[in-house]
């Protein structure tokens, strides 16, 4: 099919340099490193948000949306249920439309062990007062969009919701410069310095900001960078293709989910469309560095999951990257957007398979399409910590695929993790060290 628009993030007026120092650096300005901004800025601190690239620019704005408690990992559930206060609460507190919308979420299926699957987690959520229900066949065929298919179940999660990708970080970020947050785009940060064997500032291409504490929330960038400074964390990166629609009727009012196709209403009368086939890992040195400790989570998803050999083995977060040094252009420079081609051959069979299960949707066009470069953990849930081999570094990584809805939360939590506040959950079940 011929090219069509990429992803779309709402632009982000910032500083033309960073500070001289800060209370505080937060190294990347997606979802969770703009939430950790603000929190910081609320609080009275110094913040300098440096990024290489531009707000939300990778990961943070390719996703598609949903803010879910449902199918979560159980040490995510009660930062998820923070996240969703958190969503409730900041678009009317600063002032900014962030395209959040708690109408629901409705998963249905075919496959008996997917079903089981989503039954067992209900069960293990439900002191949590997690708000989803189980439905049977015919009320899965009745709220499933379009035709009647040989639904066998499903799930409701009422309570769940979609925010608008292109528009949430932007939003935050802005609300964190309002209260005083140094925000610089377009400036790599290229290492940390320290004195006495702790932080004492980072290296930036503008050079050196002073700081005693450092939130590192660089997505895929992130086990590179902090391989440079000796510190290993296991991550590894998946490729995912999704596109957006032109408007059409509303068929669904919230996120719906099948192994085959996924839809996210937009606020301009389109969808985020998922089709099958969505993700593919590339064969990379970290990929193949970290293979062993991957294996489970590749085995339990090799459905969907396509393996192959791409660029990413000669660019990118995962490739080998010698010591570099602090005075001299970097990866971080070169690449100052991780800009993924997209798998184009996706789109036309997923209209189909949309107007075949929804005729009203006739005539629905892909108005832009994208990819991104989801970083993972293996055991896909996020790396929070506070280093210890290295003091004054907080690291919020690893959000593997699910990172958007709990970003807001997972930053609120790396910013009391960076300043010494009572951290609104216990981060043990976050810790680096679980891998070691």
């Amino acid at each position: 099919m011929s090219a069509l628009p990429g992803h779309w993030v709402d632009p982000v007026e910032g500083d033309a340099r960073p500070p001289a120092s800060a209370d505080v650096v937060v190294i990347g300005a997606g979802i969770a490193g703009v939430a950790a901004a603000y929190t910081l800025a609320k609080a009275g601190h110094s913040v300098a948000l440096l990024e290489k690239g531009v707000v939300a620019g990778e990961q943070s704005s390719r996703n598609w949306g949903w803010c879910r408690l449902m199918s979560r990992d159980e040490r995510e559930i009660p930062l998820m249920q923070r996240a969703h206060a958190l969503w409730d609460q900041w678009p009317g507190e600063i002032g900014q439309e962030m395209g959040f919308r708690r109408n629901g979420l409705l998963y249905v299926t075919k496959d008996p062990k997917e079903l089981a699957g989503w039954e067992a987690w209900a069960e293990m959520a439900r002191p949590y007062q997690a708000p989803v229900r189980i439905i049977g066949a015919e009320e899965a065929r009745r709220l499933a969009p379009g035709a009647p298919q040989e639904w066998i179940g499903g799930v409701v999660s009422p309570q769940d919701g979609r925010a608008e990708p292109g528009l949430a970080a932007p939003a935050i970020a802005r609300a964190a410069r309002a209260l005083g947050a140094s925000l610089v785009q377009n400036c790599a940060v290229r290492g940390l310095d320290t004195t006495g064997g702790r932080i004492s500032g980072v290296f930036t291409e503008h050079g050196l900001v002073k700081t005693n504490a450092v939130i590192l929330a660089g997505g895929a960038w992130s086990s590179m960078f902090l391989r440079r400074h000796g510190i290993d964390l296991p991550q590894s990166s998946v490729h995912s293709t999704v596109f957006a629609t032109t408007p059409a009727p509303q068929v669904v009012e919230g996120g719906f989910y099948s192994a085959d196709l996924c839809l996210t209403p937009l606020l301009d009368g389109g969808y985020i469309v998922a089709a099958k086939a969505r993700t593919r890992i590339e064969i990379t040195p970290a990929a193949i560095r970290y293979a062993a400790r991957f294996g489970r989570s590749l085995l339990a998803n090799r459905k969907v999951v396509e393996l192959r050999m791409g660029r990413s083995f000669f660019e990118g977060p995962d490739t080998i990257h010698r010591k570099w040094r602090f005075d001299r252009e970097t990866v971080f420079e070169r690449i100052r957007v991780l800009n993924a081609k997209p798998n184009l051959a996706l789109v036309e069979p997923a209209l189909r398979d949309i107007v075949a299960a929804c005729p009203e949707l006739q005539g629905i066009q892909a108005a832009r399409v994208w990819a991104g470069w989801i970083d993972l953990t293996p055991d896909v849930v996020p790396v929070i910590d506070n280093l210890a081999a290295l003091p004054g570094l907080t690291v919020a990584t690893g959000l593997s695929g699910h990172g958007f809805g709990i970003g807001p939360a997972i930053g609120e939590l790396a910013a009391q993790m960076a300043t010494g506040v009572t951290p609104l959950v216990d981060p043990g079940a976050f810790r680096l060290a679980r891998f070691q």
